[in-house]
């Protein structure tokens, strides 16, 4: 339990560091009284536990895969971390797992037992029925290892144990980015006791049926794309075009996954019905994201929203404020460069899979930050000899390692729109030839918008 009394708080502060939102539609679920079983999809490995665990008040036990505990201290870690290894068959078939088929369904039937008693305690116990971590927009079919979980736990008290199932959805924008978003969907929790007559007459069945009910609850709560390239579409346009296609101010995470959703069910429409208007679509965006990396620019550099006096005094404004903020900028940034860099290449560096670069980069970077900013301010008491000027240093050091964080978003953010004003002198018909496909590609979206609502 090393996690919930010391790195729980500590994980809190650093995963509201490392993601820029994280947010969770219906939170209230997530607090029920255990017993209690969360499923959830599996595309970010050890960052999944950790988005749900710093979101429920109640300890959660995880059940991870048993390869994970073979190394001696990354068991302390997950041990710590309230974890339970269960063995999976592919992992004794390629021999990553040293066991007979009957000592590895000796080994689960006991890790059973462990999940029962921890039910009858009132427990929550978080499991990934996919089986496997995938970093992409897919729900791989679901082992029905959770749905026998929870019938078996049930069954030992004839279903009046109150058991319950939350399936969830992990929604990641940027799933290995620093300072991207991550929406949490939980859906309606299951009444394991809802079975009990099917389980009496064919367990097996009951178990089926069951994980068939988590699948199409977590489907609900997730953006499943079919192939890469409908992904790679519908993330284009998400990206570049999604403030045209959301009619909202207050622009949430979940209105990005309404609009995830509805576009995938739009491509789709549109593939069956007018495959011509996709196709001149999917050119003309990729031709406009080709000619924006040429040319060194996002989309939101070549945004002009508002009257161009207003946009004026925008520019001014955010000019003499990179001016004022330099000095602070600087302070940040020579205070908190090392801590920033070395988390990401440590990552890059220790691994190739994507789904591994995010929790590296976590725990890497829990690590150089708290080891850099102790180490820095007992450097500063040290010559300075005061406690006092010490602690006034220490709070500056995430106050302005934050704003060199912002500062810098906003000067690259600026340099763009420079860039774009000095093309426009130099090269203006390039320039002019880009917008146009710009508008063209926002009258395009529109008009497929229209036409599919109104269909």
């Amino acid at each position: 339990m090393l996690f919930y009394t010391v790195m729980k708080p500590l994980v809190q502060v650093a995963l509201r560091v490392f993601f820029r939102q994280l947010e969770v539609r219906h939170p209230e679920r997530l607090q029920q009284p255990g017993p209690l079983l969360i499923c959830s999809n599996h595309p970010n490995t050890l960052m999944d536990p950790l988005v749900a665990a710093v979101n429920r008040r109640q300890p959660i036990a995880f059940l991870a895969k048993s390869t994970f505990f073979q190394n001696p201290v990354l068991r302390a870690i997950m041990e710590s971390g309230n974890s339970i290894p269960i063995y999976r068959r592919q992992d004794v078939d390629s021999g990553a797992e040293k066991l007979t088929p009957e000592q590895l369904e000796a080994m689960n039937e006991k890790i059973f037992g462990r999940c029962y008693d921890y039910f009858d305690k009132g427990g929550t116990i978080m499991i990934f029925p996919e089986g496997t971590s995938v970093q992409e927009r897919r729900l791989r079919p679901l082992k029905t290892g959770a749905a026998r979980i929870a019938l078996g736990a049930e069954a030992r008290h004839d279903f009046r144990l109150g058991l319950r199932i939350l399936p969830m959805g992990i929604n990641y924008f940027d799933p290995s980015r620093f300072r991207s978003d991550v929406f949490v969907n939980v859906a309606e929790p299951i009444a394991v006791a809802d079975y009990a007559t099917r389980y009496r007459q064919d367990p097996e069945a009951a178990a089926d049926a069951l994980t068939e009910e988590i699948r199409r609850r977590m489907e609900q709560r997730l953006v499943i794309t079919r192939t890469d390239e409908e992904d790679e579409l519908v993330t284009q346009v998400e990206r570049t075009f999604g403030q045209h296609l959301i009619q909202d101010d207050d622009e949430t995470l979940y209105d990005n996954f309404q609009l995830s959703r509805t576009l995938l069910k739009a491509v789709r429409y549109f593939e069956e019905h007018d495959a011509g208007r996709l196709g001149e679509a999917r050119e003309k965006l990729q031709a406009y994201h080709e000619e924006l990396h040429r040319l060194r620019l996002t989309d939101d550099a070549l945004e002009t929203r508002g009257p161009s006096g207003g946009r004026l005094r925008r520019a001014v404004s955010a000019g003499v404020r990179l001016v004022l903020g330099a000095p602070l900028y600087l302070y940040g940034l020579i205070n908190s460069y090392l801590p920033y860099k070395i988390p990401s290449l440590v990552a890059r560096s220790a691994t190739k899979d994507v789904e591994f670069v995010a929790p590296i980069m976590l725990v890497v970077g829990m690590i150089t930050f708290t080891g850099f900013y102790l180490g820095q301010t007992a450097l500063v008491h040290h010559f300075t000899g005061s406690w006092l000027w010490a602690l006034l240093y220490f709070v500056s050091l995430p106050l302005t390692g934050f704003y060199a964080l912002s500062y810098a978003g906003n000067l690259r953010s600026r340099l763009r729109r420079l860039r774009v004003l000095r093309l426009f002198r130099q090269q203006p018909q390039r320039l002019e030839a880009l917008l146009r496909q710009r508008t063209e590609l926002v009258r395009l979206l529109r008009e497929a918008r229209a036409t599919y609502l109104a269909k």
